[in-house]
């Protein structure tokens, strides 16, 4: 699966899930920290990955609907 992990999952929930073989990016690793956080949904819709975070703002499904229409 690929994934990306916000910065508040820190080096331990990359370990965790790169170890069970999952394709793992970080926001740290990108230096997106400071991202707003449709910036940061617009990065993982163009990799292709599920962002992984901590963070509840993500968690509206009226900003951030869980299946998005994807670009063709």
């Amino acid at each position: 699966m690929r994934l990306k992990l916000d910065e508040n999952l820190g080096s331990q929930g990359y370990s965790i899930l790169a170890g069970a073989g999952h394709d793992v990016s970080t926001v740290t690793h990108q230096q997106l920290e400071s991202a707003i956080d449709q910036e940061l949904i617009d990065k993982c819709l163009a990799e292709n990955r599920g962002l992984v975070s901590l963070d509840l703002d993500f968690a509206n499904p009226l900003r951030f609907p869980a299946n998005p229409v994807l670009p063709i």
